[in-house]
Order: C-alpha cells, then structure tokens, then sequence
C-alpha cells in the first residue's frame, strides 16, 4: 500500500496557499493599476510636448486678467506667446541656472533675470530678460544692460511657477538670487507691493537682447520629465516577478508534506 505522508493532500495545501494567494492578487492589481496610471500618464505627456511644441511659434496674445488668475489652467497656458505693455520697474533679482546648451554666446552656470515689469492694466509681471554669466551678475559688470525705459511693448513666453521641495534652497534676500520661480515673492522682495502680482512670469524671445549682449534673451529652456515608461516598466516588471515568485512558492507548498 502506498503511503501518502510525502505529499500534502490537495485541500490542505490550497488551504495553505489560500491567504498568501489573496494578499498577492491585491499586489499584483496594484501594481498592474500603477503601471497602467504610468501609462495614461505616458500619453498625456507626449501629447503636451506635442502641444507646446506647435504653440510656441503661435502669436502673441494677451495674457489672463487677474480675474482669471484664480484656477487658471496652467497646462494651457504655459509656453505660449503673450504681449504686454507698459514700463519695467527698478530692481531685479536672480534666478540660479547652469546653461549648458544656450542659444546664444554665453552658457554655464549664471543666472536668468527677472525684473519687474508694471503692465498699462496695473498688475506686476515679472520678466525673465535672459542669461547672465555668474561673474556678471551684478548690473555694474555689464554696462548697457538695463531694460528699455518708458513704455515699451514686449512679447514673450508665458510661463508657470514653480514648487520647490524639501531640498529646495531658500532665496538669498541679501543678493537676491533664487532657485526657485516663484513671480509673486519675487516682485514683494523688491518692495512691490501696490499692484497686483501676477502669478506667473514672461521669458523674453532673442529679439529682445541688448546690444551689449547681456542679459541673453531666448533662453527659455523648453524641457518635460518624461520617466512614465520607464515607471510603467518597472510597475508592470514587479508584476511579473511576484507572478514567477508566487508560483514558486505555490509549487514549494504543494510539495511539502502534510505534517510540517
């Protein structure tokens, strides 16, 4: 007579094999909605890129109202080509940015310069004039610098703040450079404080170079993180590997004697 203590008898291991089974099923859902998230997310970035791509050669129109400013929909508007009038403002401040591919004749580590800029409808928009060298950072080391006086009309890119994190330098109020976008603070550090500020800022367009050469203007640096493949990969690779591992474990079980 054979004697069937070597093998665990069918009900006892699919009992065994019945909460490891379900925790693993919720993981791989899990991971199976992460990667198709990844995915989604996948497809509506490249078609943004598509989208900023075909607008920043549109023309130029006026930016939101403040009205508009609450809820606006930044993916909208971000890139695309707006106009303003009015006159710049005293001051600017310094946006901390290694150039390493510039448009034009200077590039590494520097700064973009943003000043302030009073439109004819009040507000205060802050305009990213271009790329300074980190040795010309100061206006006294770059004579004929300065911004055109009186009313002036100006084109450029809209643009949207950024959020920093945790890692995130704070700006330095003594010398006024940030690593951070964030137009609003930027114009109330210089003691703006009687008009509106807008909630976003205005790369100016090559055109608006001085004859000096400085600051360099049409630096805008048109990038997207784009990791979702890569994430949708590893996502869906994970769900794999706990597949192969789980019928592993499935088979070790199913060998295992009943009285272990």
């Amino acid at each position: 007579m054979t004697s069937n203590a070597s093998t665990a008898p069918a009900p006892a291991a699919k009992r065994r094999l019945l909460l490891p089974g379900l925790v693993a099923f919720v993981v791989f859902c899990a991971l199976m909605t992460l990667g198709t998230w990844q995915v989604l997310r996948l497809q509506w970035k490249l078609a943004l890129i598509e989208r900023v791509e075909e607008r920043i050669d549109l023309a130029p129109v006026d930016p939101p109202a403040p009205e508009a400013w609450e809820g606006i929909d930044e993916d909208a508007w971000d890139y695309r080509p707006v106009r303003l009038k009015g006159k710049f403002l005293e001051g600017e401040v310094y946006y901390y940015i290694a150039l390493s591919e510039p448009h034009g004749t200077f590039g590494g580590p520097g700064y973009l310069v943003y000043a302030p800029f009073r439109t004819e409808a009040g507000p205060v928009v802050m305009v990213n004039r271009g790329f300074v060298p980190e040795a010309r950072r100061l206006p006294e080391s770059r004579p004929g610098s300065e911004p055109p006086a009186g009313e002036v009309e100006i084109a450029g890119l809209w643009r949207r703040d950024e959020r920093g994190n945790m890692f995130t330098l704070d700006a330095d109020p003594k010398t006024q450079v940030w690593f951070v976008r964030e137009a609003p603070k930027m114009a109330a550090s210089l003691g703006i404080g009687d008009a509106p500020l807008a909630p976003f800022s205005v790369d100016l367009r090559t055109e608006a170079t001085p004859a000096g050469g400085l600051p360099q203007a049409g630096e805008t640096i048109i990038s997207f993180r784009n990791n979702h493949l890569q994430y949708a990969v590893t996502w869906y690779g994970l769900g794999l590997v706990l597949i192969g591992v789980f019928i592993a474990f499935a088979r070790s079980e199913t060998r295992r004697p009943s009285g272990e």
